[in-house]
């Protein structure tokens, strides 16, 4: 609760009031104009111009094209205002005749238009006295109970505790308490006049503005519509011609196009499959999409929002002075060289030949009378044909061989002579059904390296609805095998494998993440999720968990490992390796015949296998590699080594360069140049070794004769005054000259192996003075097998 100043006085209005009920006041205006509220979605429109092409993407964008005849010299779009800037980076006009378009034009943000009394007004903000201290300058009427009060708003105060003017200040002589009270104090200037009004008597306010009440007006339809319903309206102006052929172009916000899968596995669990793919296209632009080309785009490009519409300033610096010290430099212009458009025109012009063969195949295929059913042979055969015969009509419609060789030529079969041997039979969900039942025309291109499938046939999709088009209805090579990853299928199937779809994308399409249906023996058994997958490239989807196989993983790290690759004047370049071995063993409750994918992770950024097995397939930061368990045998093993690479340098005098010398002489490839080069240093630093060590024994020897001898003479130190230890004293002074001799000895051994070592190590530093040469690497092992 406020407690009032005293004595009361009026302050400054400079300070936010809490809100009051702008609906409870009515605001009149002598220029009376605005937007109503739209209360559904709208779309960008432009009057005579049909929406004839839609192409989708994958990150929330899409383009649209139109096309129709204006008879104007103004072309008119209505745009939803939260789409204003992204038409504004996409729009292109185009005149298919000899027209022009020469500007764009389009209203301001309302955001920004008048002053801080707009701001005022947003959702949540501001109150009476906020708005009338905001048009401090504008003439405005205030309506109170006495009559009306004209002027320039001046200011506005707040007050406290002031008792209105009309409320008596004693009763019986006895002063009447001042209630806590708050108003404010609005001040106008008329003429020389200031009249001062309390704003709590005022009920109502009009503008003698008319622009500002336009602007409070836009900016109110902006609050309400929040950019969602409120459209502007686009004017491109038009020259030239008085009819217009026109082609407008412009990107927007869109809903992402989403893809869903379908693999028919092969019978015989390896062979011809099935993929099929459909795309699911949302319409919320507001409009119907009736009979549009549609093309969807996958992969990543850019797209980003930026504020066109809104105006901004930018503070600069006066640099009045600078400018008149200022010469422009003259630039040459340069020139880019288009490529020639021959390929391309010779591509179009194939893909419209190839497209003209298979219209006349179709109709050809359709004139074909139809025969009598053939009988069926069982189920097994029957599906078998039928796939052939899928695959056959699949060749008709994709281009495949030549329909000249007839109905009995193979390739020739088409819809009909299928549908001829089939049908007694039941309907199922086998390949060749599945496939018969979805009509894919999708055509796949590049551009600027994303894939765009363009739909052959119009599409028609409500507004405010979903639909699905097909995109890919092809055979593929699939499988049905095994793929362990480290850590099992889940919570209870650590050591269990999923069962897996594995399949070639041998189609022009670049599959987009999605989710894939797989179905076996005319049932569903299960689904997966794929990452994308690229056109030829193959994917490995986990569909099911196996449990009646186990897969178990056993690790080991060792040290260093260390091997020569070159000498430079007595420098040796050493890599050195680090080793993790990984070993699998799958065992199976029954009989094998099968094969596990073992999806084995990189022990590091810098490892690689030291011996790929048959088949290892690579990753991102691992591998695949298959582990067979042969028919006979319910238990398969492999052992994975990896290692790390890191290179170092050696002395030809370090201790290890012996041992490294020796491996490298070891090695087949090393040519005999080499080897002739190679062996003397070895066999000089081998002696120069030996002398080492031995002038290494003799020097512990003498330590060990210099510390005997230390203690004999302390002994006789101790003796020497004792009378009775003549003949001590004589024996520890004999062994004493003994050790004398003895270390002297040694000492002269010592100084004759370190000549000896001097002049062998300069006969090895001449040696390998010039010396530079590079060691091959050793042969890698046979590659490793699964152990059964």
């Amino acid at each position: 609760m406020r407690t009032p100043p005293s004595p009361p006085k009026s302050t400054p209005r400079r300070t936010r009031w809490p809100i009051m009920a702008l609906a409870a006041l009515l605001i009149t205006s002598a220029f009376d104009s605005g937007c109503a509220h739209r209360s559904r979605r709208v779309s960008t429109t432009a009057a005579d111009l049909a929406l004839t092409r839609v192409v989708l993407y994958r990150n929330g964008i899409g383009y649209f094209e139109r096309h129709g005849a204006v008879k104007d010299d103004t072309l008119r779009l209505r745009v939803r205002k939260d789409q204003v800037n992204d038409l504004l980076k996409s729009l292109t006009v185009v005149d298919r005749g000899t027209g022009k378009a020469v500007s764009v034009s389009m209203p301001l943000d309302a955001d920004i238009w008048a002053s801080a009394a707009l701001a005022s007004l947003d959702p949540g903000e501001g109150s009476l006295a906020t708005l009338l201290d905001a048009l401090r300058g504008t003439e405005v009427v205030l309506q109170t109970k006495s009559g009306r009060v004209a002027g320039r708003v001046v200011m506005v105060e707040e007050v406290f505790g002031e008792p209105p003017e009309d409320q008596p200040r004693t009763f019986e002589g006895f002063p009447i308490p001042v209630p806590t009270t708050a108003d404010h104090k609005v001040t106008l200037l008329a003429g020389a006049q200031l009249r001062i009004v309390r704003l709590s008597k005022v009920r109502g306010v009009t503008l003698r503005d008319g622009d500002l009440a336009l602007h409070l007006h836009r900016r109110l339809d902006a609050s309400a519509g929040e950019g969602m319903f409120q459209q502007v309206e686009v004017d491109v102006r038009l020259v030239g011609a008085n009819t217009h052929d026109l082609v407008v172009s412009y990107v927007v916000a869109a809903p992402m196009w989403k893809p869903t899968y379908r693999v028919v596995l092969p019978e015989e669990g390896k062979g011809q499959g099935l993929l099929q793919g459909w795309a699911v296209v949302d319409n919320l632009s507001g409009e119907d999409w009736r009979d549009v080309s549609m093309s969807l785009t996958s992969g990543s490009p850019i797209a980003f929002r930026f504020d066109l519409h809104t105006p901004r300033g930018v503070a600069r610096a006066d640099l009045t002075p600078a400018g008149q010290r200022q010469q422009a430099r003259v630039a040459i212009g340069e020139t880019t060289y288009e490529e020639e458009e021959g390929e391309e025109a010779a591509v179009a012009e194939m893909e419209k030949k190839a497209d003209e063969a298979r219209s006349a195949a179709a109709e050809e295929r359709y004139r074909k009378p139809m025969a009598q059913p053939a009988p069926s042979r069982g189920s097994a055969s029957s599906s078998k044909m039928r796939m052939k015969r899928a695959m056959d009509l699949d060749d008709d419609a994709f281009g495949g061989e030549d329909e000249a060789a007839g109905p009995s030529g193979g390739s020739g079969r088409g819809y009909y002579d299928a549908l001829e041997a089939d049908a007694p039979e039941e309907p199922t969900l086998d390949a060749a059904t599945l496939q018969r039942s979805t009509m894919a025309s999708a055509k796949a291109r590049k551009v600027s390296g994303l894939t765009q499938f363009d739909l052959a046939d119009k599409v028609t999709v409500p507004d405010g609805t979903a639909t699905m088009v097909a995109l890919v209805n092809e055979t593929v090579e699939a499988e049905e095998t095994y793929l362990f990853r480290p850590g099992g299928a889940g919570p209870g199937f650590e050591q269990n494998p999923y069962r897996v779809v594995r399949f070639r994308n041998n189609t022009k399409f670049v599959l987009e993440p999605g989710p894939i249906s797989i179905y076996a023996g005319g049932n569903f058994v299960g689904e997966g999720l794929s990452e994308a997958v690229g056109a030829g490239t193959s994917a490995t989807i986990p569909f099911a968990v196996e449990p009646e196989i186990a897969v178990t993983r056993a690790a080991s790290h060792s040290g260093d490992e260390l091997r020569l690759t070159r000498i430079v004047r007595g420098v040796l370049s050493v890599r050195t390796y680090r080793k993790s071995t990984t070993k699998y063993t799958v065992t199976g409750k029954r009989a094998g015949g099968y094969t596990v994918l073992v999806r084995h992770p990189s022990a590091g950024p810098d490892f690689e296998l030291r011996e790929r097995p048959p088949g290892t397939e690579d990753l991102v930061n691992a591998y695949l590699v298959p582990v067979t368990v042969a028919k006979d045998k319910k238990e398969a093993s492999v052992e994975l080594t990896e290692q790390t690479p890191s290179n170092t340098t050696l002395t030809i005098w370090d201790d290890r360069a012996i041992r490294l010398i020796e491996l490298a002489l070891q090695v087949p490839a090393l040519d005999a140049q080499t080897r002739a080069k190679l062996e003397p240093v070895l066999r000089l630093r081998q002696e120069l070794g030996k002398i080492d060590t031995t002038i290494d024994g003799l020097r512990r020897q003498q330590i060990e004769l210099d510390r005997r001898a230390n203690e004999t003479r302390q002994n006789l130190e101790a003796i020497k005054r004792d009378p009775k230890a003549g003949a001590l004293r004589a024996k520890l002074s004999a062994r004493l000259d003994e050790f004398t001799r003895d270390g002297d000895k040694l000492g002269r051994q010592i100084v004759e192996l370190n000549s000896q070592r001097l002049e062998k190590k300069i006969e090895l530093e001449d040696m390998i003075q010039d010396l530079d040469l590079e060691t091959p690497a050793p042969e890698a092992a046979p590659q490793a097998k699964p152990k059964e």
